[in-house]
């Protein structure tokens, strides 16, 4: 009896094996392969999402460029539902041109960002065209948070779906394979657009886009011991010149030459070629995602029947769960390679994450972004590496810059400054690592010049010198210096005065949080009015020309002010948070044409900015200033008039009022905007500014009392790459009166 059983057991342990054996050998290994695309390559998503929903497993994922972003992020675990959310949800213009945040840049990188039209690197003291328009560091930025629950896996087989991606070596123009390495690195690399991205250094090699060479790897698949390839193409065709109006498209339209002759037998080689009708869009065209996706998935359906039956012949069918992303990171150590100039205290004050600390991953990438925007390194990477107490290690990679100096461009017009063009040369490590040497010169109606040295210390004291220069001519009221002159001693109601400014300043400050500094310094100014309109008796020869001197100064103080600014744009906010707050108290004096007694003077602003509704924002501010101490000195009253910013002194814009219209030595002004924008970067504002303006005005109570000078605005302004340009046309209910005013490109 026991060795029937025995029989019968073996039998059906032979019967099993058989029947297992049989079924592996019938199962079908399903490839998919992925061309690169640009924005095209969207269209996998909704591919992806038809194949899940038929039950088609897939066993190994191969893509290029765009193909390798999407193919490897389904690859490490996310469902196509996530995918879609993800791409959805990124602003793909922000991401391609490494535009970074605003609130995560300090306070110097946000002026000089906000300055300058077009900046030119120099290798020494030779113009280096960028190998790219974007370093890139948004798209690893991204690619490295979505991967990070993988980041561990070095071999790409050990990933929930086996994976590999296609490069350029740029040097020799050969096919790069990437089955193994850093995930986010290489697929960054496979995307990096040749003149749309810089070149990605891997293993000593400089890497472009597969698609370059390899745009849809059909071959490599094959390799790959798979029976059954799904290729989904989105590879551009020819088109006609009328889309061709960018080098990005020229150059697009070359490279197609190549891909296109590549793809010749390609499609028959392919078990099952999906060919998405994307035609009527380009690589960049991200921002119709959500028609990409959708072609996706119709090209896909008219295949369901066939995924139907395929995924029928797969005995194992595909189970996994969805990606969880972690929300923190439990960090224990920041390991620093690559940078021998700058030291680890910079490179930590500007990362602000502690060791030994929580940090949300949000937290990180505003680390290295704040990193990116000093311009003192071509790349960032990171990985994160498990340690045995549970925590993580950071592994910061970095690349510094070659450059050494920058050559910046800009252009600007408003009715006080008048036209100018500024040059301006920037040198980093003139004197030491972290130091940063700033010359701005201003031609045109009126010649100014800037400079600044600071020393960026990062999370402690960073110390700075700063010079200026300004100049400028307006036709004021004849009383503007308040010296009682009767307004028909010269039979005159205006007269030109030349305004001219010259400031020292050596200060030094820290920062209380990422957007809170707080500074003091020592100041030295000297200020000069003059006029040929009339003649008094201060009246000198300059040139042969009689000009009449009517207040000189040489004054030396010190200074205190806290700064804050949250804004998330300098020209149009639209949320955020602004304050300023300065104190300069004067001393003493060595030059001046009145009687001098120490004195000072303060001043604040602050303003908040809302989104009321996705087209709809709101602005209010404040803005107020006094002067302790009896002084005979006007030129450092507080003048209202105008519009625009970055004015010298304690000239500031009013709408209703032409520039330096009113003054006193104290004032307070609120301004209303509401911001409507019917296009991207195209902004319709409607202003309402009210203020009152005197001698002393907070000792009287007067500023408790009705608005004395009014003003309503309506303007128009467009956000382009020489900076805003703006049409504002003013009235003022007292002077029952309006006029225009224009501003055009960076201020500065």
């Amino acid at each position: 009896m026991k060795k029937v059983i025995c029989c019968l057991v073996f039998i059906m342990w032979i019967g099993l094996w058989f029947t297992n054996a049989q079924t592996k050998q019938n199962d079908i290994k399903v490839g998919l392969v992925l061309s690169g695309g640009g924005a095209k390559g969207l269209a996998h998503i909704g591919v992806l999402k038809v194949l899940e929903e038929t039950g088609v497993r897939v066993d190994y994922v191969g893509g290029t460029s765009m193909g390798a972003m999407i193919g490897s992020l389904y690859a490490a675990g996310y469902s196509p539902q996530q995918l879609d959310s993800i791409f959805r949800s990124t602003n793909f213009e922000e991401l391609i041109r490494d535009d970074l945040p605003r609130n995560i840049k300090s306070f110097y990188q946000k002026e000089e960002d906000e300055r300058y039209a077009v900046s030119l690197p120099l290798e020494k003291w030779k113009i280096k065209v960028p190998s790219g328009l974007s370093k890139g560091q948004n798209v690893y930025n991204l690619l490295a948070q979505l991967m990070a629950p993988v980041a561990e896996i070095n071999d790409f087989k050990e990933l929930p779906i086996p994976f590999f991606c296609i490069g350029t070596n740029i040097e020799t123009g050969e096919e790069v394979l990437f089955d193994k390495g850093d995930l986010p690195q290489v697929v960054a690399a496979s995307g990096s657009i040749p003149s749309l991205f810089s070149p990605i250094k891997i293993d000593g090699k400089l890497i472009v886009d597969g698609g370059v060479v390899n745009n849809y790897p059909l071959e490599e698949m094959r390799k790959r011991g798979v029976n059954y390839i799904i290729g989904v193409d989105v590879q551009d065709s020819l088109v006609d010149r009328k889309k061709l109006k960018t080098a990005i498209e020229v150059m697009n339209q070359v490279n197609n030459f190549r891909t296109i002759k590549a793809m010749k037998g390609k499609e028959t080689k392919t078990d099952l070629y999906i060919k998405p009708n994307i035609t009527a869009f380009s690589i960049l065209s991200f921002d119709k995602g959500d028609a990409i996706i959708a072609e996706g998935e119709k090209v896909a359906y008219k295949h369901y029947f066939a995924l139907k039956e395929l995924a029928s012949k797969q005995s194992k069918k595909q189970t996994r769960k969805p990606l969880e992303l972690q929300n923190t990171i439990a960090l224990e150590n920041i390991n620093i390679t690559g940078s021998t100039t700058f030291p680890r205290s910079y490179i930590k004050g500007k990362l602000k994450i502690k060791e030994g600390e929580a940090i949300s991953y949000t937290a990180l990438n505003e680390g290295i972004n704040r990193l990116s925007a000093t311009g003192n390194f071509q790349k960032i990477e990171y990985k994160l590496k498990s340690k045995p107490s549970n925590k993580q290690d950071l592994i910061l990679k970095i690349e510094e810059s070659k450059k050494d100096a920058s050559l910046r461009l800009a252009l600007h017009y408003d009715e006080l400054y008048k036209s100018a063009a500024l040059f301006n040369l920037t040198r980093q490590g003139t004197f030491f690592k972290n130091d940063i040497l700033n010359l701005d010169f201003v031609f045109g109606d009126n010649i100014r010049y800037k400079f600044d040295y600071y020393i960026d210390k990062g999370a402690y004291w960073s110390v700075g010198l700063n010079s200026t220069l300004n100049k400028f001519d307006h036709d004021v009221r004849l009383d503007f210096l308040r010296k009682n002159i009767p307004d028909d001693l010269f039979n005159i109601n205006k007269i030109k005065l030349e305004y001219l400014d010259l400031t020292n300043t050596f200060y030094a400050e820290t920062f209380l949080t990422k957007n809170v500094k707080f500074g003091l310094g020592a100041e030295h100014k000297y200020t000069k009015l003059d006029t040929e309109t009339i003649l008094l008796g201060n009246t000198i020869n300059t040139n042969q020309i009689p000009v009449t001197v009517l207040e000189e100064s040489n004054l030396f103080g010190v200074l205190g002010y806290l700064a804050v600014d949250t804004y998330n744009n300098a020209y149009f906010p639209t949320r955020g948070f602004k304050f300023y707050g300065r104190t300069d108290i004067y001393l003493f004096e060595t030059k001046s044409s009145f009687e001098f007694s120490e004195f000072s003077i303060s001043k604040a602003y602050i303003g908040f900015a809302l989104p009321i509704s996705k087209k709809f924002s709101a602005r209010l501010s404040s803005q107020g200033g006094f002067r302790i101490g009896e002084t005979e000195m006007t030129t450092l009253n507080f003048f209202l008039g105008g519009y625009g910013n970055n004015y010298v002194n304690h000239i500031e814009h009013f709408l209703g009022y032409d520039y330096l219209a009113i003054s006193g030595d104290s004032f307070i002004k609120t301004l209303f905007e509401i911001d409507y924008q019917p296009f991207n970067k195209h902004h319709l504002t409607a202003s309402y500014n009210i203020a009152n303006v005197d001698d002393d005005l907070f000792q009287d109570g007067d500023w408790f009392k009705s608005p004395k000078y009014t003003g309503f605005g309506l303007g128009y302004g467009v956000e382009t790459i020489l900076g805003p340009l703006e049409a504002k046309y003013t009235y003022s209910p007292e002077l029952k009166e309006g006029q225009w005013f224009f501003s055009l490109g960076f201020w500065f």
